[in-house]
């Protein structure tokens, strides 16, 4: 089951990561027009988009009891979104053994005060400010 959901994440990070190059690429990330960013479609995808980071976020939370960790990985939750949510997918994989219960990926928790979320935020706020 490790191997199934390590090719599962590396396929959601190498699909959003291709999209979002692919996205960049044609169109600045602010310059979407205005009738599409008022579009109530838009606006409820973006709220269910938001609403699954929080309730990922809430894992992550109960994962990483130290608040410093909790708010790194929140500020690259928000501003990376899947991105950022498959590559604490895959940290998460790649330490644990291949043998290893989904469950206990589950229900581990952290120490420290998650110096890679933190690196993660990082990148998120200089793409939004480059963009």
């Amino acid at each position: 089951m490790i191997i199934f959901l390590r090719l599962l994440f590396l396929l959601v990070l190498a699909s959003m990561l291709a999209v979002t190059t692919w996205a960049s690429l044609r169109c600045p990330l602010f310059g979407v027009p205005r009738e599409v960013f008022t579009h109530p479609w838009f606006i409820a995808t973006l709220a269910d988009a938001y609403w699954g980071f929080i309730t990922f976020f809430v894992w992550v939370c109960y994962q990483w009891p130290h608040w410093l960790a909790r708010l790194g990985w929140f500020i690259a939750i928000m501003l990376l979104g899947n991105i950022a949510m498959a590559v604490y997918c895959l940290a998460l994989l790649f330490r644990a053994p291949r043998d290893a219960a989904p469950a206990t990926l589950l229900t581990r928790q952290n120490q420290g005060r998650g110096g890679f979320g933190w690196l993660l935020a990082a990148i998120g706020v200089i793409i939004v400010a480059l963009a």
